[in-house]
Order: structure tokens, then sequence, then C-alpha cells
């Protein structure tokens, strides 16, 4: 069989084909340049286009730069407009090659054609080079009073370009009190809307500088101009509406009069067909009410049905956002929207965050009168084969359970969900049944006859399997198996994954149990804590030597520090603070309402950080992967009394030490039971093996083996170098070594009028900045430091708060056993400085 033939592909148009491609572009383009041959332009448009393909596709024609603008002496717009776009590309980068164009931009302003006037006007001043900024004056100044309304309209927002290159020609230049005439006087609308857009963002930028701009930026909400663009406001478009409404909303009338009488005015634009402008005016209308309760009321009535509206038509985008308005309205009058709840009801066409969002408004609205309707709904929708809506419908019919609305039947059917025999209903439905137990205690034998028919093997995600182990130890007296199910997964420590949930809560859940059933607990008590003073995690290992000690202490005291009479819990907390909701209302129609937070929260820099990586490393695992088979810690973080470091031998510097090694499967074989069974009695905790050196770890001074050889002081080299690059790299890939918070002195807090003394000082220590940031009170920095004889490094990301006079330090490192020696050394480095 033959082969077969090779296809003839021609070049695509939008990729070269040879490295003399440009050249020839360059040559042809320069032929058409003086040409008046009939159909050069269609010639010089295919030119273009190929030009603005190379272009696009990052490929660097600025070499082309003076034939094109010899080819742009045409009357043809689309040669133009390419041209333009052209120019507009490489002027920024190469302000020499700008200066070619100023003769044709500025010839090209002046041309008979309003398009090329407004197109030429558009791009001489999106060319935003410094040097040029004398020849915008005077085509701007030509361009406010042209005779055209697009030439106008594109001349208002060259003059806010003009402003942000140099906001001096713009003053000078009187520009502002141009555009204030236009507002005033201009017939087109849209003329009108730049210019009151601009001359906003302008006064804004100078109030902070000049008392006039101040003043001039107050006069935009004066009475006779909020008049005079409402009873234009059918005139303007879309967006020109809204930029007015939002004026609107900024303003204070003087009295209830004038209150009723721009509601009047704007009463249609509540049936506007399009959801900004609706959106828009709500804001105006529930601001200018806030003083009238009744008034607040009837808004709130009469906004109803345009959102409803809006939900129901248009794009899932649309839905989205006027339901995030919504929920924020229901949140402050849920009674209000009581008896909308079916228009709440999700559809199966669409996606899936607006159908969450509807599960939340379901929530909101649920009462006494409408709880079984929405529970029923709900209760269909966790069937439902789209599994993150049917985990979101769990979770809504259990907060309506905390409400207080039919709990009775809501608890049945929680239970019910129990029998479905699916993992993940089963998973969300233990976590919500042990809210309920923790607000309805009476229903706890009713929920532990079902709870105790499920395995703890079929339980897998952390949050269910840790309710699960939450309910074992509260309600052990009355679960017959509790005990044992708690052995197995103690006995299974290493195989758990999540040791900030389900470790911690085993190891309560077991202190818990010991104390109802001890002789059945026991066993599986010595196991737990034996394996959770050896864990590498820093929580579950102050846990389990809290228990332990507490133990060793006194028994009595320890049942009633872990397991005190409880009363019911009467409200969960509110993950948001009134303050916060009313912030996010204030900010109505925009990004805070859908992102259910202020927006200094996500603008500010001192939330954001000052660092282009630092919001990545604020979301870094703090979770080290490193060996469980060593811990070590300060003593001040072991809860040991001095006494105690004396009877154990304990230098007296603090230096560290190691915790007992932890083998499971030694811990854990029937050969081994009678050595490693932590046995307690008479409020003593004790051994019957030293194999399990827990004892010498509590001061008992029972240890065998000699303490280990000092390990040589550590040094750094002071010529180290590191680029940003590789900092952000090892920074995402490291681990958290070691947390600290320090104090910071007076004199610390005084010397960081001028950080840089303190990066100085550093440096002298061989401890180098690679970046810092932040104002008063918050200053951050980021250093690094090399050992002497080795390439591994220490990362420290250091934050200093003047006003609470607290230094919060993150260290991490490639070789974590030098972690606490490095941290000695930052400390001493700060101290000399007078930090701490």
């Amino acid at each position: 069989m033959a082969p077969p033939a090779h296809s003839s592909r021609s070049p695509s148009p939008s990729q070269p084909s040879g490295k003399g491609e440009v050249s020839d572009l360059k040559s042809q383009l320069r032929q058409l340049a003086g040409s008046r041959a009939p159909g050069v332009d269609d010639s010089k448009r295919d030119l273009f286009k190929k030009v603005i393909s190379y272009m696009t596709i990052g490929i660097d024609v600025s070499s082309l730069f003076g034939e094109m603008v010899m080819c742009s002496a045409t009357s043809d717009v689309v040669l133009k407009k390419m041209c333009y776009l052209y120019v507009g590309n490489y002027a920024k980068v190469n302000p020499d090659l700008a200066l070619l164009t100023i003769n044709f931009l500025q010839r090209d302003c002046k041309d008979e054609d309003p398009m090329i006037r407004g197109l030429a006007l558009r791009s001489l001043c999106s060319l935003r080079v410094p040097i040029l900024v004398e020849y915008l004056v005077g085509p701007l100044a030509s361009g406010l009073k042209d005779s055209n309304s697009y030439v106008r309209m594109v001349a208002v927002i060259g003059v806010l370009k003009l402003y942000h290159i140099s906001s001096v020609t713009c003053m000078d230049a009187d520009f502002p009190a141009i555009l204030k005439h236009l507002m005033l006087n201009d017939r087109d609308t849209q003329v009108v809307a730049n210019c009151l857009s601009t001359l906003q963002e302008i006064w804004t930028a100078e109030a902070s500088n000049s008392g006039e701009a101040s003043r001039e930026r107050d006069a935009l909400l004066s009475k006779p101009l909020i008049y005079y663009l409402l009873n234009r406001i059918k005139e303007f478009s879309e967006w020109a509406q809204c930029l007015i409404l939002e004026l609107v909303a900024k303003y204070v009338p003087s009295d209830t009069n004038e209150i009723f009488d721009i509601m009047n005015l704007l009463e249609d634009r509540l049936q506007h067909a399009n959801g900004a402008v609706v959106l828009a005016t709500i804001k105006v209308f529930l601001h200018l009410t806030l003083s009238m309760t009744d008034v607040h009321q009837q808004v709130y009535e009469r906004i109803k049905a345009p959102l409803l509206t809006l939900v129901s038509s248009g794009s899932p985008e649309q839905s989205y956002a006027v339901l995030g308005h919504l929920h924020l309205l229901v949140m402050r009058a849920p009674m209000l929207f009581s008896s909308d709840y079916k228009h709440f009801y999700c559809q199966y066409n669409e996606p899936f965050y607006v159908k969450k969002l509807k599960l939340e408004m379901l929530t909101a609205v649920a009462n006494e009168s409408n709880t079984y309707e929405i529970v029923t709904e709900l209760c269909e929708y966790a069937a439902n084969v789209d599994i993150p809506i049917a985990r979101e419908s769990i979770r809504a019919v259990g907060k309506i359970a905390l409400q207080q609305y039919d709990v009775n039947a809501i608890v049945d059917r929680l239970l019910q969900f129990l029998e479905m025999e699916k993992d993940y209903v089963t998973a969300e439905t233990l976590v919500l049944v042990k809210d309920l137990l923790r607000k309805y205690p009476q229903w706890s034998h009713d929920c532990i006859a079902v709870v105790g028919n499920i395995s703890s093997k079929n339980v897998q995600e952390p949050k269910a399997k840790a309710a699960l182990i939450w309910m074992l130890g509260e309600y052990s007296q009355d679960m017959q198996d509790a005990p044992y199910i708690l052995e197995s997964l103690a006995e299974n420590w290493d195989d758990e994954h999540s040791p900030e949930v389900v470790r911690l809560h085993l190891l309560t859940a077991l202190m818990k149990c010991f104390f109802k059933r001890s002789p059945e607990t026991r066993k599986a008590l010595g196991i737990a804590l034996a394996a959770g003073v050896a864990d590498f995690h820093q929580d579950v290992h102050d846990r389990a030597l809290f228990y332990y000690r507490l133990l060793r202490y006194n028994i009595s005291i320890a049942e009633c520090v872990v397991n005190p009479p409880k009363q019911a819990v009467s409200v969960f907390a509110d993950p948001q603070s009134s303050e916060i909701k009313d912030r996010i209302f204030d900010e109505f129609n925009s990004l805070s309402v859908l992102y259910q937070k202020p927006s200094y929260m996500f603008t500010d820099k001192e939330h954001r950080g000052p660092f282009e990586f630092s919001d990545e490393l604020g979301n870094l695992s703090t979770e080290a992967n490193v060996s469980a088979q060593k811990v070590e810690a300060d003593d001040k973080d072991l809860l040991l009394s001095t006494s105690e470091k004396g009877d154990a031998g304990f230098p007296a510097n603090g230096s560290a030490y190691s915790a007992p090694s932890y083998d499971s499967s030694k811990s854990l074989s029937a050969s081994s039971t009678s050595s490693d069974l932590v046995i307690l009695e008479t409020g003593v905790l004790h051994q019957a093996s030293p194999s399990l050196a827990i004892d010498d770890l509590l001061g008992l001074g029972l240890s065998t083996t000699p303490a280990p050889a000092p390990a040589p002081p550590l040094s750094l080299n002071p010529k180290a170098v590191l680029d940003p690059g590789t900092f952000q790299q090892k920074w995402r890939q490291l681990p958290i070594s070691l947390s600290l918070e320090l104090p910071v002195s007076p004199q610390g807090v005084a010397a960081l009028t001028t950080p840089q003394a303190l990066i100085m000082h550093m440096q002298g220590n061989s401890i180098h900045c690679i970046a810092t940031g932040g104002q008063s009170p918050n200053f951050k920095f980021f250093f690094f430091a090399q050992k002497s004889e080795e390439l591994s490094k220490f990362l420290v990301e250091c934050i200093i708060n003047t006003s609470s006079s607290k230094a919060q330090l993150k260290i991490k490192a490639d070789d974590q056993n030098s972690t606490q020696a490095f941290s000695v050394l930052f400390e001493s480095a700060l101290s000399k400085f007078g930090m701490l």
C-alpha cells in the first residue's frame, strides 16, 4: 500500500512563514505608501490585517512603524482604525516612535469626517507618553467645542486621560471648568454623562489637595444639578442612568417632600428592562427612606415584584446578581418575602451557583407557616443526582431546624436521610445531627438509636467522622459499642489524615468515654494519648499532653474540665456581625453584595497584602509534611512548671528535647498490650513499662537513655543571595516550621518610624530583607538567611503591629531540624535592635 501523499497546506495568515516575512511586509508597505493606483486601499487592508495579526500574537512588528504611518494617509476609515490600533500599541513602549505619529494624528483631528476626527483624537490621547502632553491640549480644546457630539464625547474622556498623564497640564488648561459648562448646557446626553463621570474622578482625586476641588465635588450633589439630571434621565443610556442614580443615592434631601418628589420621578425606572437600572433605583429608594420606618417597609413591598421578575427572566448571571441582592433584603426583612418562597424553588436547568443561592433564600424565608412546604421541597433535592446540590439541601434543612421551626418533623426527616445509605448524605446528616443535639438534647434518645447503627468505616469525610466521634463520646453511656468503636479508631491512628479535625475529637471523645465507662476505655485512651503526644501536628500533640498531665494531676478535676455539665446551645454564632451587614447594605448594587463582604475587605492593601505574591502566601497550608518520629518544642510550649523541669533534669536554658517515639505496630500488637497499657487509677497516671516514654516527657525521671549531645551552634552566611522569584517559589512549597507571636517594646515601636534601620541591622546579623510593605500600624517584612556551610535556607515573614505591640513570625526552612536554632538567632537579632 502506497504511503499517503503529503497534502499541500498554505501557511496560516496569522503566522509568519519565515524570518524575512516582516521585511517583506516592510517593502510592500513602502511601495504602497505613496501610490494612488486603483485598488491600493484593498492591498493596504490586506497588509494591515497581517501586521495586526502578528502584533496580536506577540510578534514584534515595531520596525514597520514608519511605513504604517506613511500608509495612513487615506480616507478609508477601516485603514485608519487599524493604523490607530497599531500606533496605540507601540507608542507607550517606544516613545521616540510616537513622535512620528503626532503630525498625522493632529492632521486627522481636523478632518472633515467627524468619525475620523473622533478616532484620531481618541488615539492621540491614548498614546500616554508624557513628553507628548503639550500636543494634546490644542486638539482637546478644539474637540470640546466640536459641532459633532461624537467628537465632544471622545474629547471629554480625553481630558480624563490627560489628567492621568499630567494633572498639572489638565488643571492649567482649565478643562474642568469647560466640562462643567458642557455638563449643564450640552444637548447630547452621552456628552453630559461623560462630563459627569470625568468631573467626579478628577475632583475626587484633587479634593485631598485643594479646597476648591472639594467644594466642586460637593457641588455635584447640589439640588439644582440633581433635579436637572433627574428630569432628563429618560433621555440617557442605561449606563448613564446608573451613573446618575449612583449620584442621587448620595444626595441628602432637605425634607420628606423632596424625598417623595425624587421617588415619584424615579417610579417608572423600577419597570425598566435593564437589571442594573432597576437595582440602582432600588438603592436610591432604600437609602432615601432609611430614617422613615413605615415608608421603608412600603418600599420593600414595592420593589419585591420588580426583583422577582428579574430573577425569573434573563440570563443565569443576571438571576444570580439579583438573587444576591434579594438575599440581602430577605436577611433584613424575612417576613416580607415569606409568602413568595415558591419563587426560590430550583429549576432543573439552572446552574449550581443559582441553585445554591436559592437554597439560602429558602432557608432565610422559612417560618411557621411555610416550613413544611419548604422542607418537603428540600428533601426532594436531597435525593438529587447532583451531589453538591444534595449536600446544600441537607444543610438547608438543618439550618431551618436550628431556627426552631417544626423541629419534630425535621428530625424525623434527617434520621430518614441516615437510612438512605448514600455516603455523602450520611456525612452531611451526621454533621447536622450533632448540631441539633447540641441545641435539642431531648432528641438524643431517638438520634442515638439511629446513629449507633452507622459503621465508622463507612464514614470517610473528616467533618462527618468528627461529628460521629463527638456523639460517641458525648453519649457513650447510651451507646453500648461506643468504647469499642473509639478503640478501633485509636488503633488506626496513623490511617487518619485529618489531624486538626478527627484526631482532636477522638482525644476528647475518649476522655469523655473514660469518665463514664472507665474499664472499657482505659486501653484505648492509653493508645490515643501515646500516639497524640508523638503526633507531628502541634495542636494534637499539645492537647494529648494537656489531657495526660490533667489526668496525672487529678482525675476529678480532669472530669470537670473535659466533661462538665452542659447547657443547650440557644443561638449559634453568626459568621457576620451586624456592623458588617450594615456596611454591605450601604454598598447595595455593588460587588460587596455578591461577595458578602464590605469592599474594603477585597480592595484595601491592608487586607490584600502589599506584595504581588502575598495573596498566595496567605493561602498556603500550614501543615508540615515532616516525619512524626520526633517533636521538638520549647519548654514554655509544653506547660511544664518550674518544679517539674527541675525534677526532670532539664537544662535551665530551655533547650529543646524530644517527645517519646510512637510505633503503632508495637503499641497495638497483642503481645505488647501489657507493656504499653496506660493504667489510670487513684488520680495518678503511670506506665507498666518504660518502653512508652511519656513519663520521661512529664519529668518523672524515668529516662534510661542518656541525653543527646548538644547540636553545634548555627552560623549564617553573611553573603547569602536569593532572588524574589526563587523566594516566592520556595515560600509556596515549604511548610511552616514555626509560628511565634512576640511582644514589641516601646523602643521597638519608636524605631519603626524608619523601617530601613531594622533592615540594615538584620543584614548585619546575616539575615537579609527581600521585600517590605504596609504602613502604620501594620508593617510587613520578608527575610531570608542561609547556613554558612550549606545551601539550606530559612524564610521568614515578620508582621509587626505597632498599635498592639505584637510581632508575628512565620519561619520556613529547608532543614526543619534547624528551625529552633534559627528562631533563637532571629529573636536575638531583634532584641539587639531593641525591638523585644
